[in-house]
């Protein structure tokens, strides 16, 4: 196969990073920003259809056991394909737990390839058979996972997906991901609201027969975007309203790679929680930003009738990007989905001025840590190494040993062109400051993202569980590619 021409300016990218070597790929793809060309595309069929919710199991008398099956074979965009999902679906069913609950799932692999389970968000034990990154599941077999829910877990918005090392971008862009929702033990008296929807956002690219496009060394290089952005595996779907009638919309960024500034017309975003847990007070915004794996809720309160598109603008992942001319094939903006109002108009309860945010965590920093994103020139995807302080992923290394009950600092420098998210398992952070000044949420989070050539300061309090997990890019291909690290808490 003859490679593809390079442009003067591609070539100055691909110089200065280090990875003239792009030309093909590992699997023979000529690697290309537009990514690889196999002839027609799928092109959804469903757009504008009413928005629907994924099934909801809910838990009873304080369990809630499931099963889970990760195969081949769903309805996305209105198409039977060869997709992925669990149960059939993608995504799949919808897991609500109360704290206090067990959450039993028995895992079943008909894919063609390992996987596992990641219960994103949830505070739970990194051990045994609980949210454990390290376990493997084969394909064929079955794995029972028990998560207990902490009788004083924040009630909001998580979700789960793979998290195989080496596999997590594939099997998560084919269409395995869920939400997974801690619901108050009572009713909610926090927020009023009328409609409760859950919006998780995912992206793939299909092609003409229903399968999953095979994605090129540059675009896992640079963190791919799909060419269809779905909502609950719709395209463009609608969401109907009544003037003046409160909805919560649990946003849940579930793209690969995609980072999502989300903006609806004619309307503010009330934003009342992150990652899950509240903020300390409702904030009214034009546009609320989510990296990959970030979760919002909002709350919109439908003003007049008409048509209102939700929209995802074109994120700036940093020099390289725009060197690039805007990244990725289909970077946006995109619409997500379009609230449409009608009837006679409702008089909904006011917001509340202040929400049960957690209380920032007390005691002194015990050890402050130094963490570096890095990517550089390599034998990685699209030629490009992808490490944490120097060194790829090794799941027998320990790269932080931490005491349990320690508060620490931890500054995540990233010396980098692009944009990287960080992710920690099991221990929510609080953000201190950013380089670029972006305002502190004043909320524990997992997921916040660090600028090209930035920082972020975080404070992570260890008081809860010992145990390993990691902490890595939740870019996926870069963490599959090496750009993530284990973190031991030890008694």
């Amino acid at each position: 196969m003859t490679p593809a021409p390079i442009s003067r300016r591609r070539a100055i990218v691909l110089g200065g990073l280090g990875a003239a070597s792009l030309a093909i790929g590992a699997t023979g793809w000529v690697a290309t920003s537009a990514g690889v060309r196999t002839g027609g595309r799928l092109r959804a069929a469903d757009t504008g259809a009413e928005l629907r919710q994924p099934q909801v199991l809910d838990s009873a008398d304080g369990r809630l056991q499931v099963e889970l099956t990760a195969a081949a074979g769903v309805r996305l965009a209105g198409h039977d394909t060869r997709a992925l999902g669990y149960n059939v679906t993608s995504p799949g069913p919808t897991l609500r737990v109360r704290p206090g609950d067990e959450l039993a799932v028995r895992l079943t692999n008909r894919l063609h390839e390992p996987t596992n389970l990641h219960t994103h968000g949830l505070r739970v034990s990194p051990e045994g058979n609980s949210d454990n990154p390290f376990l493997r599941v084969d394909p064929g077999t079955s794995f029972d996972y028990l998560y207990r829910i902490p009788p004083d877990h924040p009630a909001g918005t998580y979700w789960y997906h793979p998290h195989h090392h080496g596999m997590v971008a594939d099997q998560i862009f084919g269409g395995l991901a869920g939400a997974l929702l801690v619901a108050p033990p009572g009713p909610d008296p926090d927020l009023p609201v009328i409609e409760d929807r859950v919006l998780l956002v995912t992206d793939t690219t299909l092609d003409g027969d229903g399968g999953l496009v095979e994605v090129s060394t540059m675009d896992r290089a640079m963190g791919r975007h799909g060419e269809l952005v779905l909502v609950n595996g719709q395209h463009q779907p609608t969401i109907p309203a009544a003037p003046g009638a409160t909805q919560r919309w649990r946003i849940v960024n579930g793209c690969v790679s995609r980072v999502l500034p989300i903006r609806l017309d004619g309307h503010q975003l009330v934003h009342v929680a992150q990652d899950g847990t509240f903020l300390p007070a409702p904030v009214a915004a034009d546009r609320v930003t989510l990296a990959p794996g970030n979760r919002a809720d909002v709350i919109v309160r439908p003003t007049g009738s008409g048509r209102f598109p939700l929209i995802a603008d074109a994120a700036d992942r940093g020099g390289m990007d725009s060197m690039m001319g805007g990244g990725a094939v289909g970077s946006g903006p995109v619409t997500l989905a379009t609230m449409v109002t009608a009837g006679a108009p409702v008089t909904a309860p006011p917001l509340p001025t202040a929400l049960p945010a957690e209380a920032p965590t007390a005691g002194p920093v015990t050890v402050r840590r130094q963490i570096a994103f890095q990517m550089g020139m390599g034998m990685g995807t699209g030629g490009m190494a992808f490490t944490i302080d120097g060194r790829t992923f090794d799941p027998d290394r320990d790269d932080q040993t931490i005491t349990l009950g320690a508060t620490e600092e931890w500054t995540v420098s990233n010396p980098s062109p692009l944009a990287h998210p960080f992710h920690l398992h099991v221990w929510p952070f609080t953000v201190l400051e950013s380089n670029d000044a972006t305002p502190p949420t004043g909320a524990p989070q997992d997921v916040v993202l660090v600028p090209a050539r930035g920082w972020v300061r975080l404070r992570i309090p260890f008081t809860t569980y010992s145990g390993r997990s990691v902490y890595h890019c939740h870019i996926l291909d870069h963490e599959d590619a090496g750009m993530m690290a284990t973190v031991n808490v030890r008694p």
